[in-house]
């Protein structure tokens, strides 16, 4: 998902998301540890979509205290 997308989320909805990849991103770390996965570039992928998540969430936190 873009960024531009992932602002026009509720702050609710984007800590449901963070939540979820954060879940996925464990259990595909686990996978990854037991027997390698089909495309290691996925645990890759997951971290950036955490962090672009925690960047959106902060911008919208700090708009809300500029108001």
């Amino acid at each position: 998902m873009k960024a531009s997308e992932l602002r026009e989320l509720t702050e609710k909805e984007i800590l449901e998301q963070i939540e979820n990849e954060k879940s996925f991103l464990a259990k595909q770390r686990l996978n990854h540890a037991v027997s390698p996965l089909d495309n290691p570039l996925k645990l890759k992928e997951s971290r950036k979509n955490v962090a672009r998540l925690m960047t959106v969430l902060r911008e919208k936190q700090l708009k809300e205290e500029n108001k």
